[in-house]
């Protein structure tokens, strides 16, 4: 009961927090006719949006408030710019699919992007100036939001409703969304390479911080003064000492706690208050043996939560300096042939010209991928990527994967094995083709000379197929596979160290689970890699 209301009261602020089942229960669809129950209806309107049912043919069936509409049918393309509009959009969309399949979209206007909209209006790119109307600083400061105006090298040149901060790092711009606890949005003037940074103030991203950690505290400490007001009419007559002190040690684990220091308090000697040196509850202490047991299972999990994000935190910082380095040295080839060709000391060949020319290509073509692999990981991780399905030959479309391998890389040995009749599974084509060329070109990048690479095809009982990928090569220590599909990690036991964006197998694990599928990789060092996929059979 305890978490339907926490649940509840987050909801009540951000509808978009809520699942379908939320829904399911406050929407009633019959055929055509929808009806909203009071409380749904009474939350739209607090948040200020409205509701919007598609038929599964994205026909309109019933809306709550909402503007509008010029067609009462939803086509495909239109529910995908609604949902992933290109550039800034005045109206955001969330969607849930309800238990009969419709789908229910819930609409608010986009504050950030329509205050962008008027304050780039009234933006001197050329003076470097924010010649906001009267009108325009009105909105801002009822909406909360502030502004700022920095130059090409991240100084803030113009600012408004805004904290004192004069300049930004690669690293606060990465970071800005997450500090200023509300939305952010960006426009970038390209003739003057000037950007201006616009940000809304959200009370409930705030209420939400106190839920998730000074709300616990204080209903804990809320509790154990209740329980200690029952104690005390016994600690009056006899009992203090018995009763009294183990109530005053909890309390003190629970303000430890507050403060995030996550173990359990001591004595001046430095000795446990609640358990003897062989490891044993104190006898004082037994009767609370369940709530002190319940404590310590929360003490480790917060430590382990703190060494986890710790670890990730340095990983992150590790992944980014990688990352520059990768984008710098690839850079500095660029310059450095550019400069040569530029350079009236010398006169090259026409040979000369084109080797320049290919390796500036190349080094172009390596950036290109860089941050085409981090883009994609985002999309990935806030699901905003598409996917295009179609029934598709797995062994034919595997066949010509190896095939290119094959002309591309003869220093090693393919094989491959699949059986004679075609397997066919929906898959997005392209995605499905980033899958295979991850792994195939994992274990060709990874591996030395005449290593032997064999890919092989198998179907488990008309519903699931595999697809092995296993070489006989280096193979990985068990550090590496256990952080193989973790984001930022990058394998130092690789000979090719520096040359990956820590991203490739990341990407491929979330590709191959929106196909509904699984992977798993096992591995030794000197036994080679294998790689397992497991896709269902279209019926």
């Amino acid at each position: 009961m305890l978490g339907y209301t926490k649940d509840y009261r987050s909801i009540s602020k951000n509808l978009t927090k809520a699942d379908s089942t939320f829904f399911d229960n406050r929407i009633s669809v019959k055929g055509n006719h929808v009806t909203f129950s009071k409380d749904i209806k009474k939350l739209a309107n607090k948040q200020k949006g409205w509701f919007i049912v598609l038929s599964r043919s994205g026909t309109i069936i019933g809306t709550y408030h909402a503007p509008r509409q010029r067609s009462w049918h939803i086509s495909k393309s239109k529910l995908a710019d609604m949902l992933m509009p290109v550039g800034p959009s005045a109206i955001k969309y969330h969607s849930w699919k309800l238990e009969n399949g419709s789908v229910l979209l819930f609409g608010q206007k986009n504050w950030t992007n329509i205050l962008l909209q008027k304050v780039e209006a009234e933006t001197v790119w050329k003076k470097q100036q924010l010649r906001l109307s009267d009108p325009t600083r009105k909105q801002l400061g009822k909406n909360g939001a502030w502004v700022q105006l920095i130059n090409a090298n991240g100084n803030v040149t113009a600012a408004y409703g805004t904290t004192n901060k004069k300049r930004y790092s690669y690293h606060d711009l990465l970071a800005l969304r997450k500090k200023q606890n509300g939305d952010t949005a960006v426009y970038l003037d390209n003739q003057t390479n000037q950007a201006l940074i616009i940000g809304i103030k959200q009370p409930h991203a705030l209420n939400e911080w106190v839920d998730s950690s000074t709300k616990k505290v204080r209903n804990s400490i809320f509790m154990v003064i209740a329980l200690l007001f029952l104690l005390l009419v016994w600690v009056v007559f006899s009992f203090a000492y018995q009763f009294g002190s183990p109530i005053f040690a909890i309390v003190k684990w629970i303000e430890q706690l507050s403060k995030r220091l996550y173990e359990p308090p001591h004595d001046l000697h430095g000795e446990s208050l609640f358990w003897n040196k062989d490891g044993r509850l104190k006898g004082k202490y037994r009767l609370y043996k369940d709530l002190i047991d319940s404590l310590l299972q929360l003490t480790n999990m917060l430590k382990q939560n703190q060494l986890q994000s710790r670890l990730m935190a340095q990983t992150r910082e590790e992944w980014i300096s990688g990352i520059s380095h990768d984008l710098k040295t690839p850079l500095t080839s660029i310059s450095g042939y550019a400069q040569m060709l530029k350079s009236d000391a010398y006169s090259w060949t026409e040979k000369e010209t084109r080797a320049f020319a290919r390796t500036i290509t190349e080094k172009s073509s390596y950036m290109m991928t860089l941050i085409e692999d981090l883009t994609l990981t985002y999309r990935l991780k806030n699901n905003a990527l598409p996917m295009a399905k179609e029934k598709v030959d797995i062994t034919e479309a595997v066949r010509r994967t190896v095939i290119h391998f094959v002309n591309e890389y003869d220093r090693m040995h393919f094989v491959f094995h699949a059986p004679k009749e075609a397997i066919w599974t929906a898959v997005d084509p392209k995605w499905f083709q980033r899958i295979l060329d991850n792994v195939i070109a994992n274990a060709v990048k990874y591996n030395p000379a005449d290593t032997t690479v064999t890919v092989s095809i198998n179907a488990i009982e008309h519903h699931l197929l595999t697809i092995r990928i296993e070489d006989d090569g280096n193979g990985m220590d068990s550090q590496t596979l256990a952080q193989l599909f973790n984001r930022y990690y990058r394998g130092t036991n690789t000979s090719d160290a520096g040359n990956g964006t820590g991203l490739g197998m990341a990407i491929t694990k979330q590709l191959v689970e929106l196909h509904g599928g699984s992977i798993n990789v096992k591995s030794e060092p000197g036994k080679g890699t294998a790689v397992r996929i497991l896709l269902p059979i279209l019926p």
